[in-house]
């Protein structure tokens, strides 16, 4: 993992919920893959700003942003995953 700041995939999560550590071992395998960076963010830790992200994201965790944009939420999709990272980011 690298800092948030740097990392091309940001993984928006929560300790003790499962379906987050499904997405963190996906985005770990996928970013290990195709050699991009990644981060994760506990939602419920306040960050260095002071907002606590759990206020903003809900119930929605595990969420996946790469390069900034939201790619998925709840149940993370490989497939997408992998288009993203993708030269192009996956757009035509």
């Amino acid at each position: 993992m690298s800092e948030t700041t740097t990392a091309r995939v940001v993984l928006y999560g929560r300790a003790g919920c499962h379906l987050c550590d499904v997405a963190r071992a996906l985005v770990e395998r996928v970013c290990a893959d195709v050699g991009a960076t990644w981060a994760e963010v506990d939602v419920d830790v306040p960050g260095p700003d002071g907002r606590v992200l759990a206020d903003e994201l809900g119930e929605m965790v595990p969420v996946v942003d790469v390069d900034g944009v939201r790619r998925g939420y709840w149940r993370i999709d490989e497939a997408r995953l992998r288009r993203a990272l993708a030269p192009g980011g996956g757009r035509p």
